[in-house]
């Protein structure tokens, strides 16, 4: 029974990181200004990430293999948000038209 349960919710995790990579792919072709692009990914990325290697988490029968996932997700949770806004800030500092390209909305 406790085999049944485990496949039951590796399946659901595994199946939210498949719907949250797939929006974060039709969010990369579908926006058109590089920032916007570029935050679709990140969250898929990082998101995305949590619910896969918690799926495989779950199904894993050794510990020295749960943590070394666990690593990983910490890992890429520290370095894609902060590749990201590097991403972001280079493309503020180096376009000058981003008045132009960026959705500003004025409140």
């Amino acid at each position: 029974m406790l085999d049944w349960v485990r496949f039951i919710l590796t399946t659901i995790f595994l199946l939210a990181a498949l719907t949250i990579f797939v929006s974060q792919f039709v969010g990369v072709h579908r926006f058109k200004y590089v920032l916007n692009r570029m935050h679709a990914a990140a969250m898929g990325d990082t998101l995305g990430l949590f619910f896969g290697i918690t799926g495989v988490c779950i199904s894993a029968t050794s510990v020295d293999t749960l943590i070394k996932f666990i690593l990983v997700v910490l890992f890429m949770w520290f370095a894609s948000p902060v590749s990201s806004h590097l991403i972001a800030k280079l493309e503020w500092i180096t376009n000058p038209d981003i008045s132009k390209e960026a959705e500003v909305k004025e409140l």
